[in-house]
């Protein structure tokens, strides 16, 4: 061999000898800790400078995956998860390796009592940043003023690329996801009232949340907590309850079923409701009694099918099985469906249904299932449970930002899903509470999601509240004003202010009102409000100031907390993870999840709806009107 070929061989061989030095030296966990770290920091410098909405669709899926690294290794904070002892022992519950307990309780077998009902909220904000302000800073400026000042709708400002079940499918999830329980009555917060104010009472309280019963000496000095009286799991607990007795008292012993009223969703007993499940009526409006409907009939239907491919199966064996499915079934939609439709970015589009099936895609999941462990190829479904280092609850940020009650219009405008001819107009409060009832006693429940189809709800901006819920009488007869309402409750529970907000989300500072927002009248009425201070305006002021990126539905600082929050909520799921299984869901379960979508769900249990949802390809996106079907038909 002559000695050009012996240097080539030569290079090769160190060439190979070196890629395999270098591969080896690459999978060691700190090159790969430091390699993780520079990627991560690289990003949040690209976001902070140009925005990660701006760049081209792959560009901006990369930087969303360095942002939620960012976000998941610095923005989780531990308020304390109880243990199990002999003082505070766990409730006992049949099967819960493979079953949803009632409480929440079991989903993580190491740490039993975490996400479960009563347990309490964390933080995204680090704890230092979350104490209450004292007074009078705490209630400066009055969250009242900032209602009338910010907040009231001078004309509705529709969300164009929406249908009103966006907004009814997320109050159907909250009512999942969190609650504070019912508020203390004792010592409210006397909002101040200006001197021009319309308000029909001599004052205007603000009741105080519940107190944290499981706080201890050992959490003196710190900031104040608060309990979750719902699950922090994704598990359906609205239509289950977060207790045994809820459960127990939905359940129609029969087949696995669940109640339900002849033609619409009726308690079985509503006095016990309210008793097993404090508050459950405040809120209450005609768009959650459609939701509750669709998917009590949706857990019945799926219970018919488990019965026919399991006969041997009992009324304990379905329900439970059911309601895994169910609840399953509903966290796909909101992630593939609900979220893609308000969060209408293209990175988003692909970015979203990743979380669920990988970038692998959908069609490829379900030829071949996971190609491999990572989340980011073959999805969250299916893939290790991950905690990222402190223990799974959802937090005060997350309720924070979902505070979105613009998304609610002032009137409701009802047609006929037959021949499209309007069948009555009426105003939010007409539809809420016990009205809901009589709406749906009036209306075929056909007919009310035919509506819900061609209405838009109310864009998520200042100026856009509806004035139904600043003057709003709940069921316990208790006058409000919502929009005070939540600026009130974001100061006691310590969120921080809005630039406070961004500062601990690493986002690039807003340090004057022209970088707040680009709208010069609203830019002067903070301003004013605020008294000059851009450090003293309210995280939901912010919120809705910014403008958001292209085709979202609310801003960009809210949507970290919700990068961030929505895949945990599936990663430290057991039942989403390691149990996303035929052996613990059946193979009849797992088949359900697969093939059926929110336009799937409605066809089967309403089946007037197929000429509007046709063509129609996210159901919460606005549906064809009969009139436009019709012609369509006929041409």
């Amino acid at each position: 061999m002559n000695t050009k070929a012996l240097k080539t061989f030569a290079w090769i061989g160190a060439g190979i000898g070196t890629a395999a030095l270098l591969v080896k030296v690459l999978r060691r966990p700190e090159v790969k800790l430091a390699l993780g770290d520079l990627f991560d920091a690289a990003c949040t410098k690209v976001d902070n400078r140009l925005g990660w909405s701006t760049l081209p669709t792959v560009g901006g899926l990369v930087e969303l995956v360095g942002i939620r690294n960012t976000l998941r290794a610095k923005n989780l904070y531990d308020t304390g998860v109880p243990q199990v002892t002999e003082d505070n022992p766990l409730p006992p519950h049949p099967n819960v390796e493979v079953w949803r307990t009632a409480d929440g309780t079991s989903n993580d077998l190491k740490c039993p009592l975490m996400g479960s009902a009563g347990t309490r909220f964390g933080r995204n904000a680090p704890l230092p940043m979350t104490w209450q302000e004292p007074m009078p800073a705490v209630m400066t400026p009055s969250p009242r003023v900032v209602s009338r000042e910010l907040m009231t709708r001078d004309s509705f400002t529709p969300a164009t690329t929406l249908n009103l079940l966006a907004a009814s499918w997320l109050q159907f999830q909250i009512r999942d996801w969190f609650s504070h329980g019912q508020s203390v009555k004792d010592d409210p917060w006397m909002i101040p009232l200006a001197e021009n104010d319309t308000w029909p009472q001599p004052d205007m309280k603000v009741l105080r949340v519940m107190p944290d019963p499981t706080r201890t000496a050992a959490d003196d000095g710190k900031p104040a907590t608060h309990v979750n009286t719902e699950t922090h799991w994704w598990d359906g607990s609205q239509l289950y309850g977060s207790t045994v007795a809820f459960r127990n008292n939905a359940r129609s012993g029969i087949d696995g079923k669940i109640k339900l009223g002849k033609d619409h969703l009726v308690h079985p007993d509503a006095q016990a409701l309210v008793q097993l499940q404090s508050a459950s009526l405040a809120g209450w409006w005609v768009g959650l009694e459609m939701l509750f409907t669709l998917f009590t009939l949706e857990h019945n239907a799926i219970c018919d099918a488990l019965k026919a491919a399991y006969p041997e199966w009992n009324d304990d064996d379905l329900f439970e099985h059911a309601r895994l499915v169910n609840a399953a079934l509903i966290a796909k939609i909101h992630t593939v469906e609900w979220t893609t439709a308000i969060l209408g970015h293209p990175a988003l589009q692909i970015g979203m249904r990743a979380n669920w099936w990988g970038l692998a895609g959908e069609h490829i999941k379900n030829l071949f299932g996971r190609l491999s462990g990572s989340e980011l190829l073959s999805g969250i479904p299916g893939s290790a449970t991950d905690h990222f280092g402190v223990p799974y609850t959802l937090t005060e940020e997350f309720v924070a930002v979902y505070r979105m009650h613009p998304l609610i219009p002032d009137d409701i405008t009802f047609w006929s899903a037959q021949d499209g001819r309007q069948l009555q107009q009426i105003g939010f409060q007409g539809i809420a509470g016990d009205n809901a009832q009589n709406i749906c006693n009036a209306i075929t429940i056909t007919d009310l999601f035919y509506s819900f189809g061609q209405m838009h709800p109310g864009a998520v901006t200042l100026h856009n509240y509806p004035r139904a819920l600043q003057q709003f009488t709940r069921p316990d007869g208790v006058l409000i004003d919502l929009a005070a309402h939540d600026i009130m409750r974001c100061r006691e529970l310590g969120v921080p202010r809005y630039t406070k907000f961004r500062e601990m989300l690493h986002l690039r500072p807003v340090r004057t009102f022209e970088e707040l927002t680009d709208n010069p009248t609203w830019r002067e009425e903070i301003r004013r409000v605020y008294d000059g201070d851009i450090d003293r305006v309210d995280l939901i002021v912010g919120l809705f100031a910014e403008t958001p990126p292209k085709g979202f539905g609310f801003s960009d600082t809210a949507f970290r907390i919700f990068v961030l929050m929505a895949s945990r909520r599936l990663n430290s799921d057991r039942f989403f993870t390691t149990d996303f299984t035929e052996e613990v869901y059946s193979k009849a379960g797992m088949d359900w999840i697969r093939d059926n979508t929110m336009s799937t769900v409605l066809l089967r249990h309403f089946p007037g709806l197929e000429s509007s949802l046709q063509g129609v390809r996210n159901a919460f996106a606005p549906w064809a009107t009969v009139s436009n079907t019709a012609a369509a038909q006929s041409s």
